[in-house]
């Protein structure tokens, strides 16, 4: 199973992945993990990839690709995976296909996460992030047991500097102009499995995996 999920910052895409992954055995593919892997590692593509951002550059979509492509070589991915944060773009997005058509594979599906506006807002502004162990809160959603608190390790627990309303409301904005044509790409395609996890996550879980069964995905 190849797929692909798209989702606003605070649409809950990421902990959507984390259950499909744990679920059917799939590798979790973030593109931003792959660059820090790929520089770390001082593998070639993450040289040069570096060489790019020191310079304040956006790294080429060729090269994106490579390092996609490399990680899709993993044993991990045998099985099937899920790409996230990749593709962001539809030259990316016939990038990826054509890559795919080179190994006779394809994408089976692209998950469309959906979630209110104002839910997103209240979700990111009310967030709340250990500085010690990273753990993720919520004032209203999930709160501490005390506040300013984590639970988990007993660190500071603060509100990072770009969650508020009105960052939120421009990161919106940016995700929509960017995301929305790739996703008239692929609905043209007939791989757009939508999802709304606007209240319930496992509610958004089946819809999915309804989806998935009715293209003869699962």
């Amino acid at each position: 199973m190849k797929l692909i999920i798209l989702g606003a910052p605070g649409s809950g895409k990421g902990t959507t992945a984390t259950v499909l992954r744990e679920k059917y055995s799939l590798a979790h593919i973030s593109t931003g993990d792959i660059f820090r892997a790929n520089i770390k590692n001082g593998t070639p593509l993450g040289v040069e990839a570096k060489s790019y951002i020191d310079k304040g550059a956006l790294v080429p979509d060729s090269l994106t690709v490579k390092m996609v492509q490399d990680r899709l070589s993993q044993d991990d991915c045998k099985k099937g995976y899920i790409l996230d944060g990749f593709p962001r773009t539809i030259a990316q997005a016939k990038a990826l296909d054509e890559m795919l058509e080179g190994s006779g594979e394809k994408i089976d599906a692209v998950l469309s996460i959906v979630v209110d506006d104002e839910i997103i807002k209240d979700r990111v502004s009310g967030r709340r992030v250990c500085e010690k162990c990273g753990a993720s809160f919520n004032v209203k959603f999930k709160p501490t047991a005390v506040e300013g608190v984590c639970d988990l390790c007993g660190g500071n627990v603060v509100q990072r500097a770009d969650d508020n309303e009105e960052t939120v409301k421009a990161r919106l904005e940016t995700y929509y102009k960017n995301t929305q044509p790739l996703i008239d790409f692929y609905n043209e395609k007939g791989l757009i499995v939508e999802g709304d996890n606007g209240k319930d996550s496992d509610i958004c879980v089946s819809q999915i995996e309804a989806g998935l069964k009715s293209k003869g995905v699962l």
